[in-house]
């Protein structure tokens, strides 16, 4: 399975994607499912994935073909002239694979897919997309501020207790970590490395990237910790009395 987060700050975007494939219990595998482009000084964005490998990585290799080929007809991530008109692209290949790779299989099965798509283009403000596979998309706002693909459900209740619009990168990070921690604890479809990734508002470059495996000490310890202060929380919170008195 997957889990992927994006979120979006007065400060920037903070996106973290595991890496874990599998197909049954004795089939798993290591792949990539954050990728990113830029023009140093003028633009970046990225994509995570999550859904039918086969799927996502058709996209993937589309998009990053049109960045190289300028006479193609298509418009390239590298030249849209707004975030809006990159999600609109990358929806529109995304529909359209599905259709093609459903068409091409003939089965009731669903070769499904979606992404989550951050970046800031100079002059603009960074934003922050979540693509379906029908091709439609939203877009991030002070409502929803974050946005997850996979397995959502196990890291959600932490960023939604931990979240500050106006909170430094650092903070952001940490949270996410938390929220990976608690995802790999429950589920084990979701797995190690994670891939982090940090856009500040007008660097228009990666100002941090890292894959992070399960030796990381910063991770280990944030791990320990989390769980270590969960159980000291626990173990504060009133009694419960069978008397009655609840």
């Amino acid at each position: 399975m997957t889990y992927c987060c994006g979120m979006v700050f007065d400060k920037g975007l903070v996106l973290m994607s595991d890496t874990r494939t599998n197909s049954g219990v004795d089939n798993v595998s290591v792949f990539r499912k954050m990728f990113t482009w830029e023009v140093p000084g003028e633009r970046i964005i990225s994509v995570m994935t999550a859904g039918n490998l086969a799927t996502t990585q058709a996209v993937i290799s589309k998009l990053e073909e049109r960045t190289k080929a300028p006479e193609d007809r298509h418009v390239s991530l590298l030249e849209a002239p707004t975030m809006f008109q990159v999600a609109t692209e990358i929806g529109q290949l995304l529909r359209e694979t599905v259709r093609k790779t459903q068409s091409e299989n003939n089965t009731k099965s669903r070769f499904t897919a979606s992404m989550i798509l951050a970046g800031q283009i100079k002059g603009m403000e960074p934003r922050l997309f979540m693509v379906y596979p029908e091709g439609n998309f939203i877009e991030a706002s002070r409502d929803t501020p974050f946005f997850q693909i996979g397995e959502t459900k196990y890291g959600r209740p932490i960023l939604i207790r931990g979240y500050d619009r106006a909170m430094t990168m650092e903070d952001a990070v940490k949270l996410l970590m938390v929220s990976f921690d608690s995802t790999l604890k429950a589920n084990l479809s979701v797995g190690m490395p994670l891939d982090l990734l940090v856009i500040e508002r007008d660097a228009f470059g990666k100002s941090h990237e890292q894959r992070i495996d399960s030796h990381n000490p910063y991770f280990t310890a944030i791990s320990d910790v989390w769980g270590e202060k969960l159980r000291d929380a626990f173990h504060t919170l009133p009694d419960f009395s069978f008397d009655g008195s609840g």
